[in-house]
């Protein structure tokens, strides 16, 4: 769970001046009672009224509420035809978040920026995604973020089809193509591979850990240099 996430359940575990410890918030949260303790005082910083204190417990004063969400109309733009690429060119997984995450942030916003929201017209079709394609990168997003081997089918420019065990890293999009950035087991280094290319994906059976040399930034400054370079 990211830390904002962590901080707004935290506050919402503590509306109705209910008394609640920070190793019960600790439990639910699946976090250390130190990291509660972190977070608690960051609130209180921020001008959240939170009453108590360590090995007590902690409570919300009546009357607080969380600031509506305010966006200025280029973000208003930005977030709307974002959801809407998204769900031209995204994963199913990913479309029907991005239009989740929309109605969410559409029904918190004052009515002049709602207003602002409806008249977006940016717009974005994609004749060439197939469902195939689609739950495609909805699986190869899983197992970059579950850091899942993957065995993998491939084809070539050409047509040729090899067999390759990768550590998924991340996923590229290009305009119309999407790639997989990965470490290949059997070339023993970083390569790129086009989803629309991928015969067969399935779960090698083990996760991976970051490998010195392996990982996504590693990838990145070997980018950043080939660039140098040339």
């Amino acid at each position: 769970m990211r830390r904002a996430d962590r901080l707004f359940q935290i506050v919402q575990y503590l509306r109705g001046g209910r008394l609640v410890t920070a190793a019960r918030l600790a439990g639910w949260l699946e976090v250390s009672e130190r990291t509660i303790y972190r977070d608690i005082a960051d609130l209180q910083a921020s001008g959240v009224p939170i009453d108590g204190e360590a090995g007590v417990g902690y409570l919300m004063r009546d009357g607080y509420d969380l600031p509506p969400l305010m966006f200025s109309s280029n973000e208003i733009v930005a977030l709307v035809a974002g959801a809407r690429l998204i769900r031209a060119w995204g994963g199913a997984a990913m479309a029907r978040a991005a239009e989740e995450a929309l109605v969410k942030i559409e029904s918190v916003l004052p009515e002049t920026e709602k207003a602002r929201a409806g008249k977006v017209e940016i717009h974005a079709i994609a004749p060439e995604m197939t469902s195939e394609i689609r739950t495609r990168i909805d699986v190869m997003e899983q197992a970059v973020d579950a850091k899942r081997r993957l065995n993998l089918s491939y084809a070539d420019a050409e047509g040729q089809t090899s067999e390759r065990v990768i550590r998924p890293l991340g996923l590229w999009f290009w305009g119309k193509v999407w790639t997989l950035v990965a470490w290949c087991e059997l070339r023993d280094d970083f390569r790129m591979f086009r989803l629309d290319r991928i015969a067969n994906a399935s779960d090698a059976g083990d996760a991976f850990k970051d490998e010195r040399g392996k990982s996504l930034t590693d990838f990145y400054r070997a980018m950043e240099q080939l660039d140098a370079d040339h």
